[in-house]
């Protein structure tokens, strides 16, 4: 049995874990304000806010529910565009109308729904935010600039918002329905449910799984690992940092542990996919996904990071360079599960950058990525990791040139030098993302980017030509 709320209704239901969020709301309960786009995410027609009490307080975040396992909203608050609407139209909604941000109709649910959610964001409202919140939502239409507008003047209209008592100012000034107040006693009311599946099909966020195997995970029961404590945490202890496979990206984006560790953290990862799926992706599900353009697979195979492999009792540690032994092959018996991910802090010398090139800034894979992790003495490398994803068939952690790279001046000879043992390492192949060529030079760059970006004062980019 599935609990959970859908905007100010109970919801009890058999439906398998393994079912979709959009049909259920569409086709169980005819809530047809979520769109079927796309059905992999892309699109963010079928957005919808998923509100998860967190010591007592809501916190919102927008997903797609076109790969939202049912089972994965277990216990918490569904908002779709229905649940947003009131007598009158919200701010959001108005502004909408006004800058003409809505011509075929068909993108606005979804783009109304992320914009509510920047408003329901217990920080200091910005422009930029809300820009950000509505990165993985698409339309065909308008061109952008009338949202764009629209977003703007939402940003102004919460200027006097209340960041401690965000729910109730949001409430008074019509931006939500007032049930909203009633959600947490609502949410504590429901029963704790579990869930029961043993020896499923294992899913984290399934923003990749669904997409692949869609028809086949619908009508089953799975396990889900998203919510499981024992999987979703990020700690330190002695200058390691430990990893819950079930972590999210905005996770990472929200945890100070992170962003002290990585200072350039949030740039890096807005490079990640888009808000949505970031809200739903997992660390472990991009591991064991496989994707030799995989982007968290690059940024931890820099980290030179291990992974803990769990098989009921048991477990077994190996390093992620490891882990791929050919394409979609890994160190992995069907039982066992990535459960942690661990490394070594960067210290004070080290220095750690990622960089990707996809046709698209947002919402896309990458044609190429890569990460570094460096650390220097004086003027000597006495520690270097670097990963590179879309020139073979696996996410690659390029051995040779790090080992080349361990005890050389840090000079433009010694990256011109490396740059031909990288080259050596990779076999790009010519598919839809670009020739074999074209990653070739791309990786050339992003590697020269590294030193460009790490060493401002020391590289640019016509001293490396």
């Amino acid at each position: 049995m599935i609990e959970f709320i859908l905007n100010n209704k109970p919801i009890k239901t058999i439906q398998p874990s393994g079912a979709l969020l959009l049909d259920f709301v569409r086709y169980e309960q005819s809530l047809t304000g979520t769109k079927i786009g796309c059905r992999e995410g892309d699109c963010g027609a079928c957005t919808v806010l998923i509100g998860d009490l967190i010591d007592e307080k809501l916190n919102y975040r927008q997903v797609t529910s076109c790969l939202t396992p049912l089972g994965n909203v277990q216990g918490k608050h569904v908002v779709t565009i229905e649940g947003l609407n009131m007598e009158s139209l919200s701010p959001v909604q108005q502004y909408m109308v006004d800058e003409s941000g809505s011509q075929c109709g068909f993108c606005t649910t979804g783009f109304v729904v992320s914009l509510t959610q920047f408003c329901l964001a217990n920080s200091a409202p910005t422009y930029k935010d809300a820009i950000a919140s509505i990165d993985g939502n698409i339309c065909r239409c308008t061109g952008y600039k009338p949202i764009e507008r629209a977003a703007k003047h939402i940003t102004e209209s919460l200027s006097d918002k209340s960041e401690k008592e965000t729910l109730d100012w949001l409430i008074t000034q019509k931006f939500i329905p007032s049930y909203f107040d009633q959600i947490p006693e609502m949410l504590n009311a429901l029963s704790k449910g579990e869930n029961n599946s043993q020896n499923g099909t294992v899913v984290g966020g399934g923003t990749d799984l669904y997409v692949q195997k869609h028809d086949q995970l619908i009508n089953q029961d799975v396990d889900l690992i998203s919510d499981s404590p024992d999987i979703n945490f990020i700690e330190i202890d002695n200058g390691m940092c430990k990893v819950g496979a079930g972590t999210t990206a905005t996770d990472l984006m929200e945890s100070d542990i992170f962003i002290s560790a990585f200072p350039r953290l949030k740039a890096h990862l807005k490079l990640v996919a888009s808000s949505p799926i970031r809200n739903m992706a997992t660390l472990g599900g991009n591991f064991v996904n496989a994707s030799p353009i995989g982007d968290f697979t690059a940024f931890f195979l820099a980290l030179n990071a291990k992974i803990k492999l769990t098989k009921n009792s048991d477990s077994r540690s190996i390093y992620l360079n490891d882990f791929y032994k050919g394409y979609k092959d890994l160190d992995k018996s069907p039982d066992e599960i990535l459960s942690t991910i661990s490394f070594k802090l960067p210290t004070q010398d080290s220095h750690f950058n990622f960089e990707k090139v996809s046709k698209r800034i947002h919402l896309d894979i990458a044609s190429v990525n890569t990460a570094i992790l460096i650390t220097i003495s004086g003027n000597e490398i006495t520690q270097a990791h670097l990963s590179a994803g879309g020139v073979g068939p696996i996410p690659m952690y390029l051995s040779k040139t790090c080992n080349f790279l361990l005890g050389k001046s840090l000079s433009r000879e010694t990256v011109q030098s490396a740059l031909e043992i990288l080259q050596s390492e990779i076999s790009p192949i010519n598919d839809v993302r670009g020739s074999a060529d074209y990653k070739r030079l791309l990786l050339r760059q992003l590697f020269y980017a590294h030193f460009i970006t790490l060493f401002p004062g020391q590289f640019t980019l016509d001293s490396l030509k």
